[in-house]
This record gives structure tokens, C-alpha cells and sequence, in this order.
């Protein structure tokens, strides 16, 4: 009978010990077995970032059409190193907090009531339900399905209706912890690392590599305001979105003629870095007062999916988040000068004007993916004068994929 004891209590402690560890691995596993299908990691290869940029060939159209393709990006590129996920006027105060998700992965960010930023898996360690949704504040968090409440730090505070239950020990049903940082005024997660020891600078370095000094002295900072946010859901794979975005202000004189005639397109130029390119072009003159677009305008990509846009008083990101092979959800957040938070005109006008553009953007993007899946198409070419952005883009999901 002892040795029966024994054995169930070895049993038991073995149990939570896997309890404590099972999500972090289990996230990364997960995601690594529907990854691991040799057609999906066959896709990958079919392009050579070897090729000059003059000769080369864009991605098989497979790439953007493929579900399997999707679960490796999720696997190799999304669930591996720092990840946008929001902004800090999110989480400003004590209690404030967020929610997402990217892939099976869910999330809240919080503050917790000493005011320190805190990241978790957005999941009961019960029964697995979802603990918090939206955004707002709260002091706790408290499951929806049985009652189980979590602090602002991912303590367990409560387990109801737990009599009789053996071998649990509370502090092992803690919220399971994401690393989580800032860079300027934008929140970060990676969901690869669950440590906590995180110094902002080298976040910095680590997510934008030697452009952090750059987008610096860009005026991409914690001085704007944030104004508004607006959610667009595309028809189209996650990628159509960045390459629209990459392609060097190709498309723009043809699908965007009220803002062509706000830019000088034989302006524009492109810089490549590590993981980040920027895209710069020289403004029009205005004839208003005040110039939604100022004299210079800078377009930032973040490697793999964050777009940062500096114009004028203006500051707007866009955030590309994949919800299947065929469909994404694009977040745009809006910051502005706060001189001019009071001129409700101007805020319209140009929030009317951005709009317009994104429905032209959008247009073109279901387009794209409509030819993507046709017969018809199989691999295209680059413009090499204008599309270094987008060829520097491909290279880097193909470091990722091939690997």
C-alpha cells in the first residue's frame, strides 16, 4: 500500500510539473506538427532569393494560396521573435487591458495595479476557456464558464467549487506568461520566449536592427495621441497586403489618383536594412494651411507584418494579422500632433482622405488574390527600380520558411 502511495504521489508531482510546462511547449508544438508537411516546406524553396532582383521571379502563387503554407509562416515567422501587437495608449493606465490572437495563439496584455505591463495566454488553466475579450479595465480577471479568477499578474486567486480535489497546489494554475516589451509607442510580444527579463532598448534592437536609430529621429515616438482605430477583414492572404504596401509607389498613379497628386512619385526611394525597409517620398506643395501629407513622407515595414506610416502631423500604422490562407485583418491606428487634436475639420478631412485610400487598397487587394488563385498564374516578375522592398520582403519569409 505504501509503495502504491508512493508511486501515485511520484504520479501526481510528475503531473503538475508537466501541468506548469505543458502550454509554452505545447503552443510551439502545436504549431510545429500542422507545420510539418513537406509540401508546405517544398512551396518555400520554389524561390530562390539568390536570383538578382532583375532576373528574379516572384513567389509561386502557392505561396499565398496554400493552407498548409499558412500553418508554416505561423510556425516559423509569427510565433518566433518580436510581434506588434498594439500600442501603449492601450495600456496606459493600471487595469487597462487588451486582448488578441495570432493563429490558435490568444492573448490579453494588462497593467497591473503597480503598473507593470504583463502579457498572458488568455486561457483558463481549467477547462480552457477564454478568460477576458475586447478591451477596457479590470482589477482581475475572471473565467465566464466556472469562476475561476486570475490577478492583473496571473496569479490564481480563486478556484471555486474545489473541495475534495487532491493534489493541487494553486501556484501551478497561474495564467501562462508571454514576454512582453515597448519600442517607442508600440506594444510587442513573442510568444517563442516566456521570460520576463526584458530591457526596452534591446528590444529595439533585436525588432528593428540598425533602422531603430532611423525611424528614431523619424518622429515615431510617444508624443502623438492616438486619434482612432479602424479594422478592415480582406479577401486576401496576409502577403498581398505587404507586397501592395512594398512595391515602391508603383501602383499609386494608377489606382490612387487624389493622393498621387499630393506626392512627387520621382521622389521616392528605398531602404533596405536587416528585418526593416523604409520608403521615403517628397510631398507636393499644399495649397491649404494645414497638409495631411507635410513635406516628406516616410513608409516603414516591419518584418513580417507592421507598417509604420510618418506624414506631416500624422502618424498611422497598419497591422496585417492572417486569419486563414484567404482572408486578413488589417488594424489601423491613427496618431496625431497634439497641436492639432482640437481642429475636428482637419481630423475629418484627412481621416476621409486616408479611408479613400484604403478602399482603393482594398479593391486591389481582393483582386490580386483572385488572380492568385486562378490557373493562369503561376509566378510573375519585379519592376527592379521600384520593388526592391517587396524582393527584400520575400527573402526574409523565405530565410524563415526554408530553414
Amino acid at each position: 500500500m505504501a509503495i502504491a502511495q508512493s508511486l501515485a504521489l511520484s504520479s501526481s508531482v510528475a503531473a503538475r510539473a508537466r501541468a506548469r510546462r505543458a502550454a509554452p511547449s505545447r503552443v510551439a508544438a502545436a504549431a510545429s506538427a500542422s507545420a510539418s508537411g513537406e509540401p508546405a516546406r517544398r512551396l518555400a524553396v520554389e524561390f530562390d532569393p539568390a536570383i538578382p532582383l532583375a532576373s528574379a521571379v516572384t513567389p509561386p502563387s502557392g505561396w499565398y494560396t496554400d493552407p498548409g503554407f499558412l500553418r508554416l509562416e505561423l510556425d516559423r515567422v509569427f510565433l518566433r521573435g518580436w510581434q506588434a501587437v498594439g500600442h501603449i495608449g492601450q495600456v496606459k493606465n493600471p487595469n487597462d487591458f487588451f486582448t488578441g490572437s495570432l493563429g490558435n495563439v490568444e492573448f490579453v496584455i494588462c497593467r497591473d495595479a503597480n503598473g507593470k505591463l504583463q502579457a498572458f495566454h488568455n486561457v483558463c488553466r481549467h477547462h480552457a476557456s477564454l478568460l477576458a475579450c475586447g478591451s477596457g479595465q479590470k482589477t482581475c480577471f475572471q473565467c465566464p464558464y466556472h469562476g475561476w479568477t486570475y490577478g492583473l499578474d496571473g496569479t490564481l486567486l480563486k478556484a471555486t467549487r474545489i473541495s475534495g480535489i487532491k493534489n493541487f497546489n494553486k501556484n501551478d494554475f497561474g495564467l501562462l506568461p508571454i514576454k512582453v516589451a515597448t519600442w517607442g509607442p508600440f506594444v510587442l510580444a513573442r510568444f517563442d520566449d516566456s521570460s520576463q527579463d526584458t530591457v526596452d532598448d534591446v528590444v529595439g534592437d533585436e525588432w528593428l536592427g540598425s533602422a531603430s536609430d532611423l525611424l528614431s529621429r523619424s518622429g515615431i515616438d510617444t508624443s502623438l495621441p492616438h486619434i482612432c482605430r479602424r479594422e478592415y477583414i480582406i479577401e486576401c492572404n496576409w502577403k498581398v497586403f505587404c507586397d501592395n504596401y512594398l512595391d515602391g509607389g508603383y501602383h499609386v498613379p494608377y489606382a490612387h489618383g487624389a493622393l498621387a497628386s499630393g506626392l512627387q512619385l520621382q521622389s521616392y526611394e528605398t531602404l533596405t536594412y536587416e528585418k526593416v525597409s523604409v520608403q521615403r517620398c517628397e510631398s507636393a506643395p499644399e495649397e491649404q494651411d494645414i497638409d495631411r501629407l507635410g513635406t516628406k513622407a516616410t513608409y516603414a515595414f516591419v518584418y513580417p507584418n507592421f507598417m509604420i506610416n510618418r506624414y506631416g502631423p500624422w502618424m498611422d500604422t497598419n497591422l496585417a494579422v492572417p486569419l486563414d490562407a484567404t482572408r486578413c485583418k488589417v488594424v489601423f491606428d491613427y496618431f496625431l500632433n497634439e497641436s492639432l487634436l482640437d481642429d475636428q475639420d482637419f481630423i475629418d478631412r484627412s481621416l476621409k482622405d486616408s479611408e479613400q485610400v484604403q478602399i482603393e487598397d482594398i479593391a486591389l487587394c481582393e483582386g490580386v488574390h483572385r488572380g492568385l488563385e486562378s490557373p493562369a498564374y503561376g509566378v510573375g516578375r519585379y519592376a527592379p527600380s521600384v520593388e526592391m522592398a517587396m524582393h527584400h520582403f520575400h527573402c526574409l519569409l523565405h530565410a524563415n520558411l526554408s530553414g
